[in-house]
């Protein structure tokens, strides 16, 4: 039986103001191709031109596997040149593209998130796991290293000692200890887990459009390094024009609910 197109295995769906981004290969427990990858960035294109959508859920449909990573037998076709100029710059390419989404992303995850699937999460602004779920970055154990930016991201996000424990050891973390250690944002039960992804992308979704994202930036370059009072002062500055900010200062002396524009 042959393969799915990419487009059924990756897919954009709209509920309002919020996008969902679904992971639909269950019975490769969604495993990443060159394919999907290609996708992912055609789709991250469509949302970057939308403006349309306040928030994103990344989620699968499958309960065993938010994402198994890499699909092991394409790349372990492609030989060590296209390994590198297919493989791994294209997943870097399009993972940073992902991070860098103006609306803030949300992954909901259940089952495994292994390898590359990790990545995958890590790209998002927040993670939100089911009791069920498992993070790993198994590489090790069939003697190559994870490709599409995890250690990085992974040690940014938990810390190195951390990061190198799950790296060096290829061990999966349960979803208690990764929300102990900050790797998953919340844990809820397995049947809780779309309804809370879809309810806190609902609830950034209703809050003004251009705070949000140029937040979700202050965030990310602070996390670079940036200076946050310079930071401050130009997001400040940039957001004193909008009529969002005058609503909501309107809203806040009339002791109201804030309209925010929604176009």
């Amino acid at each position: 039986m042959s393969e799915s197109r990419p487009e059924d295995l990756l897919r954009l769906e709209h509920d309002g103001p919020v996008a969902h981004l679904v992971l639909d290969r269950p019975g490769k427990l969604n495993a990443l191709t060159l394919a999907m990858i290609a996708r992912l960035d055609a789709l991250c294109g469509d949302l970057e031109a939308d403006h349309g959508t306040r928030a994103v859920v990344l989620r699968s449909t499958s309960t065993r596997a938010f994402c198994a990573g890499a699909d092991v037998h394409e790349w372990s076709a492609l030989g060590a040149e296209g390994m590198w100029r297919r493989w791994i710059a294209a997943g870097h390419r399009v993972f940073a593209r992902l991070a860098a989404l103006p609306m803030p992303t949300i992954a909901a995850i259940d089952g495994m998130a292994f390898g590359g699937g990790l990545e995958l999460a890590l790209c998002c602004d927040l993670r939100l796991a089911a009791r069920t779920a498992r993070f790993a970055l198994p590489e090790v154990k069939i003697g190559i290293v994870p490709g599409w930016g995890g250690p990085a991201r992974l040690a940014a996000l938990i810390g190195a000692s951390r990061a190198k424990q799950m790296a060096l050891t290829g061990a999966p973390v349960d979803a208690p200890t990764a929300l102990l250690w900050g790797l998953a944002n919340e844990v809820v039960e397995p049947d809780a887990l779309l309804g809370r992804a879809a309810a806190l992308a609902a609830a950034i979704a209703d809050g003004p459009r251009t705070a949000v994202q140029v937040t979700k930036q202050l965030v990310d370059a602070a996390a670079s390094g940036a200076p946050p009072a310079i930071l401050d002062a130009l997001a400040a500055g940039f957001i004193s024009g909008t009529d969002d900010l005058a609503e909501g200062v309107a809203a806040f002396r009339e002791k109201r609910a804030p309209r925010f524009n929604r176009n």
